[in-house]
């Protein structure tokens, strides 16, 4: 085939006129304000210790980076106070939107509504901030109590003594606990036998100190609900350090990479736990937000459904981590929540 002059100067045009027209298909497949890069949002923390919330942070930087998103972290690391201030931090610094992650009501019931009076876009990861204009991102807390507590029966029967790890007044552990309540009430011969519980740092070593007093006192317990992992991890230790391995059984709710190998140990305590992908969840944080941004309604409550994970499944399906949890069991990889067509996603191969 003979090129000419001609000919080239063809494909040059149709190469350039590509070129151009790229950028505004690009931004035709996105609505405003993410036709364009830069939108900036806050991500305003109150607990960030472990696992879990760092596995949370990565899924919002990921889906943030997905939709070309201007991203700022503020992290009050459970200082109620400083979380309220850093929403105004968040205001002053002129993002368009902020996602709440974790706090309690009192403290942040009046600084979302500030928010909200600047005329930004607010969206609440696991706080409940009693403002029907924000969209709560939920675990379903309830379900991830239930097929926990649902295992706990099937492994220990309908009558046993148990150690419960709360800690009230956090949004995620108030709805968990209303499923323990029931769970109580429907099986008589279950008895609460002590309730401890601690959120200070490290909460792992701090929830282990409490716990070696509880198993000291009672020592009619078989079974542990740790309704968090990291509570999981402190009884756990304090399981391992009496020698009650074998007779105490730990169910939770979360997972991470850690608690994986934990539930792998031989005679590992640690029975079963239900959980959502973390990153998922952060993912569709920023997806729900990126809705509002975008004039569309994610709904007010966003729930991400959870998938029980026991021992027997770690081990059979050789599962040793996040990857290969995702790998094996594709429900744990991706919910399709909060996901128009025009939503990126940043988990797709």
């Amino acid at each position: 085939m003979n090129i000419t002059r001609r000919l080239l100067g063809k494909v040059v045009l149709g190469l350039a006129g590509a070129t151009m027209l790229m950028p505004g298909a690009f931004a035709a497949d996105k609505p405003a304000p993410f036709d364009k890069p830069g939108v900036k949002i806050a991500l305003v923390r109150y607990l960030s210790t472990g696992d879990f919330f760092q596995a949370y942070l990565s899924g919002v930087e990921s889906q943030s980076k997905a939709l070309g998103i201007d991203l700022r972290v503020l992290d009050s690391r459970q200082d109620a106070a400083l979380q309220s201030d850093m929403v105004d931090q968040a205001i002053a610094l002129g993002v368009q939107g902020i996602i709440i992650q974790h706090g309690l009501t009192e403290s942040m019931k009046d600084a979302a509504q500030r928010a909200v009076d600047a005329g930004i876009k607010v969206v609440a990861f696991d706080v409940n901030v009693e403002n029907p204009k924000i969209p709560q991102i939920e675990q379903s807390d309830k379900d991830l109590a239930r097929l926990a507590l649902e295992q706990a029966v099937k492994d220990n029967g309908e009558s046993w003594n148990a150690g419960y790890v709360y800690v009230a007044g956090i949004a995620p552990l108030d709805r968990r606990n209303e499923t323990w309540v029931d769970v109580k009430k429907k099986y008589a011969g279950i008895k609460e036998a002590a309730m401890f519980g601690t959120l200070d740092n490290p909460i792992a070593n701090s929830v282990a100190n409490q716990a070696r007093s509880v198993l000291q006192a009672h020592t009619d317990i078989n079974v542990m609900f740790a309704p968090y992992d990291e509570f999981a991890k402190g009884v756990k230790i304090a399981v391992d350090e009496a020698g009650l391995n074998k007779k105490i059984k730990i169910y939770s709710a979360d997972i991470s990479t850690s608690d994986i190998a934990a539930m792998r140990e031989t005679d590992s305590a640690w029975a079963a736990t239900a959980a959502t992908n973390p990153a998922v969840v952060g993912q569709v944080s920023v997806r729900a937000l990126a809705q509002l941004l975008a004039g569309e309604d994610p709904g007010h409550n966003v729930i991400v459904p959870p998938t029980l994970i026991t021992q027997k499944d770690l081990i059979d399906k050789d599962i040793k981590n996040m990857e290969d949890l995702s790998a094996k069991l594709p429900q744990f990889a991706h919910a399709d929540v909060a996901m128009p067509a025009w939503m990126p996603n940043p988990n797709a191969k």
